[in-house]
């Protein structure tokens, strides 16, 4: 049975008391996985007692919860409604895009600061405020104030998003046996998925009730699950034994970096332009492009933990590796090809692939830094800003794009295609330096 024995030396505002290890269980057979697979880790970790945990399925709902609400709704539930804004006149054209952008703003700095503030404030109340904090916004965009007002909540809907990103899967892990991390950690990045897939369903039909009542009903569904997994986080956080002076990241990890970075700009055309190429880009309507958005929400859903039995498997870095190169394939079958049972295909793939490279990430960081939990907490938190900074930048780059080349859409899944390739050579540069 393990041994849980508390840290007394660690600081409850201390990076090393709020750093989640990767490798703590709660179990027997959590303790023979981690024996057997993760040696270094088990040694050099430490695990506060946690007289009252809940099993870990319960922190694991809470979590797809966290990513539903923070960015599943909160990012993906706007895209629905931006027509709704303009012809309802709450805004013009341009603001209604300019307002989307403050979304991928408020998810940079969320970036910058999620392992801040949860060293600060502990990992389980910053979950906890940010899943409010994106109820709040939902609710506050129910009048248009006001461009600003407006503005603001958007930026705290990215903000609370990034932060979620930053910590949730942190926090969950240590209570999953390490043979199984792959699938916990897809189920928790499901609620991405399922925020797509509500985007496309429950939207439209909160909209017979108004546009009013459709945020006010999203800040209702963000405040009900918030409600059901306030208690549901994991009151104590594992922290990792004291260490000498911070060590550099190897080269195999900074150009992981790099590829998260490109897989931001690679995933950003269909997130965006999917919709629009199917709707006026084919002449097919909205309705046609709706369906599309279903489809590629639907991937979504069933990406995470499909990426991540895969991984359990063969390992994530391979597993990563094949989803680079079918996102790839996938942006290319859109540029080129109108079928729409490939349409379907390239949008189930690249859905699938939106979420699923969240678990692929993470466990490719755990295999590339094993043992050592701060550095893996680390890592996470500067791939995550790295992808928040790109994908922010792509959103401009790409609108420019195609702008300029007279609004072919084919332009922008070339280029998808071509960052999804500079993200697979550069994986594969890492797994050469491991």
């Amino acid at each position: 049975m393990t041994t849980r024995s508390p840290a007394s030396s660690a600081s409850p505002a201390s990076p090393a008391s709020s750093t989640l290890s990767t490798t703590s269980t709660l179990s027997t057979t959590s303790t023979t996985s981690a024996s057997a697979t993760e040696p270094a880790e088990a040694a050099d970790a430490t695990t506060l007692a946690v007289p009252d945990a809940l099993p870990a399925p319960v922190a694991i709902f809470a979590g797809l919860s966290a990513s539903l609400v923070a960015i599943g709704l909160a990012r993906f539930a706007y895209t629905p409604l931006i027509p709704p804004l303009i012809e309802a006149h709450w805004f013009g054209a341009s603001d209604v895009v300019y307002l989307g952008a403050a979304n991928f703003a408020g998810y940079f700095a969320g970036a910058l600061s999620g392992r801040r503030l949860g060293a600060r404030f502990s990992h389980r109340a910053m979950l906890r405020w940010m899943m409010a904090l994106a109820a709040l916004s939902f609710a506050a965009c129910a009048w248009p104030v006001s461009l600003a007002w407006y503005f603001t909540w958007r930026l705290a809907s990215g903000f609370a998003g990034a932060v979620v990103m930053v910590l949730v899967a942190q926090t969950i892990l240590p209570m999953v046996a390490p043979a199984r991390r792959g699938l916990a950690s897809g189920a928790i990045f499901m609620g991405i998925g399922a925020g797509i897939v509500a985007s496309g369903t429950l939207v439209p039909l909160m909209m017979k009730a108004g546009l009013g009542a459709t945020w006010l009903g999203l800040a209702a569904l963000s405040a009900l699950l918030t409600g059901l997994t306030w208690r549901a986080w994991p009151a104590h956080a594992p922290v990792a034994a004291t260490r000498g002076a911070k060590v550099p990241m190897p080269a195999a990890v900074r150009l992981l970096y790099a590829a998260y970075a490109a897989v931001a700009v690679g995933l950003l055309g269909a997130a965006v332009f999917l919709v629009d190429y199917v709707a006026r880009g084919l002449a097919r309507g909205t309705g046609a492009g709706a369906l599309y958005w279903i489809v590629y929400g639907a991937g979504a859903l069933s990406g995470p933990v499909l990426y991540g039995l895969v991984a359990d498997r063969i390992g994530f870095g391979r597993a990563l590796r094949g989803g680079l190169a079918l996102s790839g394939a996938a942006a290319l079958a859109l540029a080129y090809m109108d079928h729409p049972a490939a349409l379907a295909v390239a949008s189930a793939l690249l859905g699938a692939f939106t979420p699923g490279v969240v678990t692929l990430m993470i466990g490719r960081i755990h295999e590339l830094l094993p043992g050592d939990s701060h550095a893996q907490h680390a890592a996470w938190g500067h791939s995550t800003t790295m992808f928040a900074l790109f994908q922010a930048l792509a959103g401009y780059a790409f609108s420019f794009l195609f702008a300029h080349s007279g609004g072919r859409h084919h332009v922008v899944f070339v280029a998808s295609a071509l960052a999804f390739g500079a993200a697979l050579l550069l994986e594969a540069a890492s797994a050469r330096r491991r």
